[in-house]
C-alpha cells in the first residue's frame, strides 16, 4: 500500500553536489525548513536517497497534514487557506481534504492555486546535529517520528 512522504529540507545550499542540488530543485525544497508530501513511488524514493545528507523524511499521519494545511498551507498570491478555498475547490472541510488526499483520492492541486511548499519555522528545541544520521543527528529516514518533528515546526 502506498503512503505519502513528507520531506523537511534540514541543511542549507552550501558546498552541495550538482546533483543533489538538482534533485532538491526537482523536490521543490529551495531552503532550508520547507516541506513537500510526495507519494512512496520508486521515482521519488531514488530522488530521496540522492539527497539524504541534506533532508529528513518519514510517513506522514492524516491528522499531522490536516494540522500542517490548516496552518502552513498557502494560496499563490502569499494569501493563507481559508474554508472558502475548501469549499470552492468542492471538499467539505480541511479533514475532509486531508483524508482523501491521504487516501490517494485527490492531489494537493485539487485545490484551486494551492502552493506545493510548506514553509516551516524551526523546530522547538533546534535541530540535533544535521551533520549525522536519525536517531543520533537530524538526517535520514525517521518512519512515523517525521511528525513529531513537523509539529514542532508548525
Amino acid at each position: 500500500m502506498s503512503k505519502r512522504i513528507a520531506i523537511v529540507r534540514v541543511r542549507g545550499g552550501v558546498g552541495v553536489g550538482k546533483n543533489p542540488e538538482r534533485q532538491l530543485k526537482f523536490l521543490k525544497l529551495n531552503r532550508v525548513n520547507h516541506c513537500v508530501i510526495v507519494d512512496d513511488s520508486p521515482q521519488y524514493m531514488g530522488m530521496i536517497a540522492k539527497c539524504k545528507d541534506y533532508i529528513t523524511w518519514g510517513e506522514m499521519e492524516k491528522e499531522t497534514f490536516a494540522m500542517l494545511i490548516k496552518k502552513r498551507g498557502m494560496a499563490s498570491g502569499n494569501k493563507r487557506l481559508s474554508e472558502e478555498n475548501f469549499k470552492n475547490s468542492g471538499f467539505n472541510s480541511v479533514e475532509d481534504f486531508s483524508t482523501k488526499f491521504m487516501n490517494f483520492e485527490c492531489g494537493l492541486n485539487a485545490i484551486k492555486n494551492i502552493k506545493p511548499v510548506f514553509r516551516l519555522h524551526p523546530p522547538k528545541g533546534g535541530y540535533r546535529y544535521i551533520k549525522k544520521q536519525y536517531p543520533t543527528g537530524a538526517l535520514g529516514h525517521r518512519g512515523e517520528k517525521i511528525n513529531e518533528l513537523i509539529r514542532k515546526m508548525i
